[in-house]
């Protein structure tokens, strides 16, 4: 058994135990708790670094189409409304410009609900009503009409049936306020009797037609989106 333990073999086996001892320091050994190398292959980046891409970046332009869009539909409005009147395309331009929620369609929108409720308030005697939508000179009017005819003892019966016409006459802005002015033509029922219930003025099994123009007035600064009746008057 000498030939297994020579001298050169001895060197040779201590030298591969030296090597094998520094690979395992170097490499270190296998725990079982070690990532796939699929996690391993990039780190995440953090928040905030400057080479990462945003998912969903907004597309150049967005805003001037919306904005364009936005004028598109300001045009079709003016030409829809002002009936081929130049003054009050100009007026409705020129509110709009001042005041970029302004919406022609918008305003006749609440205008027609304005004049029902100011027509049939006035009938009823609802101040409250009245005095959210009137500006304090106009009211003051209707008020005092209101208290005339309870002092006599008259009541109205009312019933507002519709809007068959209705088109803005005047547009127009200044320092202080931008003002359109209605022409309502209106189809109701108003039947006025005295204290004794007998029939006066009116009649309560007849549609009337009636037309009124009342201008309206906002300050295109004020945080209030609501317009006030500042005017009215009676079309023969």
């Amino acid at each position: 058994m000498d030939e297994f333990f020579d001298i050169p073999t001895l060197i040779v086996i201590g030298l591969a135990i030296v090597v094998l001892f520094r690979l395992r320091q170097v490499l270190g050994s296998r725990t079982g708790r070690e990532r796939p190398p699929v996690e391993r292959r990039e780190a995440p980046a953090k928040v905030g670094d400057e080479n990462v891409v945003p998912m969903r970046p907004r597309p150049v332009g967005e805003g001037n189409e919306d904005a364009e869009r936005q004028a598109r539909k300001l045009e079709t409005e003016v030409t829809l409304f002002a009936h081929g009147d130049e003054q009050v395309a100009t007026g409705l331009k020129a509110i709009a410009d001042a005041d970029p929620s302004f919406s022609p369609k918008s305003f006749m929108e609440g205008a027609k609900a304005a004049y029902e409720m100011i027509v049939t308030g006035f009938a009823a005697g609802d101040r409250q009503t009245l005095k959210n939508l009137l500006e304090k000179d106009v009211y003051d009017g209707f008020e005092r009409a209101i208290k005339d005819r309870e002092a006599a003892g008259k009541k109205i019966d009312f019933t507002f049936v519709g809007l068959p016409k209705v088109e803005i006459s005047e547009a127009e802005i200044d320092k202080r306020a931008a003002q359109v002015t209605v022409r309502f033509h209106a189809e109701v029922v108003s039947a006025t009797r005295d204290k004794d219930g007998t029939l006066i003025e009116g009649n309560a099994d007849q549609v009337t037609n009636i037309a009124d123009e009342w201008t309206f007035a906002r300050s295109p600064r004020s945080r209030d989106p609501n317009w006030k009746l500042v005017a009215t008057s009676q079309l023969e």
